[in-house]
């Protein structure tokens, strides 16, 4: 681990019993999602899991100007919302990946409807746990759109077959 400043202990801190390890069901789930991730998504979570590392380390106070940032993504991490936002990700690229046809009218339908569920549900969750009101009525507008857009795939996918 590179050395950010101030002083770390060798030794990690060990999880209390509230934070057990994950089981093998969910180390299955993680890496089945982290197989479908971009590389620009890859790269975020190692960093995010390289200031997580950093921060669980025993030692005094670092100058690591990212240093409150572990502490920070153990929290939304730990939050409803965010369990809710990566579950409906995690269902809509599952869903996405489908058997492509070689028909890019067909293909680009069939997927397109799970995508725009996708934005459905992170719209619902918004309404749920969100707090700005300008937020929640962009996420009552995406409602609105992606429903009628799915609408219009399968309305297509009907006719196309």
């Amino acid at each position: 681990m590179p050395h950010h400043g101030g002083h770390r202990s060798a030794t990690p801190v060990q999880a209390s019993p509230a934070q057990s390890p994950p089981t093998q069901q969910e180390m299955e789930r993680m890496m089945q999602m982290m197989q479908r991730m971009t590389p620009q998504q890859m790269q975020q979570m190692q960093s995010m899991t390289q200031h997580m590392q950093g921060n669980m380390m025993g030692g005094g106070r670092s100058t690591d100007p990212h240093a409150g940032h572990g502490q920070a993504a153990q929290r939304a991490a730990s939050s409803p919302s965010t369990a809710a936002f990566l579950a409906a990700n995690e269902k809509m690229h599952r869903e996405m990946a489908l058997q492509f046809t070689g028909d890019a009218d067909r293909d680009f339908a069939a997927a397109m409807i799970p995508h725009h569920q996708g934005a459905i549900d992170m719209a619902r969750i918004q309404i749920q746990y969100g707090r700005d009101p300008d937020m929640r009525r962009l996420a009552e507008a995406v409602i609105r759109e992606q429903e009628r857009e799915i609408a219009e795939l399968r309305a297509f996918l009907a006719r196309y077959r």
